[in-house]
């Protein structure tokens, strides 16, 4: 019985560890993105799966009962609710951004199926990046 205590123990801890590296990839990200809407696509990805593997390590440590199952509810609720406002606030952002030529290429597609650009950019990278 000792052993598979351990083992959980385990491969909660390394549950964790991956959710705490993964906090620390999205605050990098954060941090180097120029554009909201990249800074907030690298924090919601990584609130989303950081959290679920720091609360499925706590759910493996627990074992499996009442508290283990108001945890996967949060992950549940989680997994839900965060790609939904953060969808709802690059919408905002994109319909107020008075700078549009500035960050991103607004692409239309014509009668062939061939795309053409129909905002001109003012600074393009030489490798084709706006960021």
């Amino acid at each position: 019985m000792e052993v598979i205590e351990w083992i959980r123990f385990l491969a909660g801890g390394i549950l964790l560890l991956i959710g705490l590296l993964i906090f620390l990839i999205e605050i990098i990200g954060v941090f180097r993105f120029k554009y909201v809407l990249n800074r907030m696509h690298a924090a919601a990805m990584g609130d989303t799966l950081g959290i679920g593997c720091c609360l499925l390590g706590l759910i493996i440590m627990k074992g499996f009962g009442f508290t283990s199952l108001k945890l996967l509810l949060v992950i549940i609720f989680l997994w839900f609710s965060s790609p939904v406002s953060s969808h709802l606030i690059a919408r905002l952002e994109v319909a107020t951004d008075e700078e549009r030529e500035k960050h991103y290429k607004q692409l239309t597609a014509d009668e062939k199926g061939g795309m053409t650009v129909s905002v001109p950019r003012e600074k393009e990278e030489k490798d084709g990046t706006v960021f």
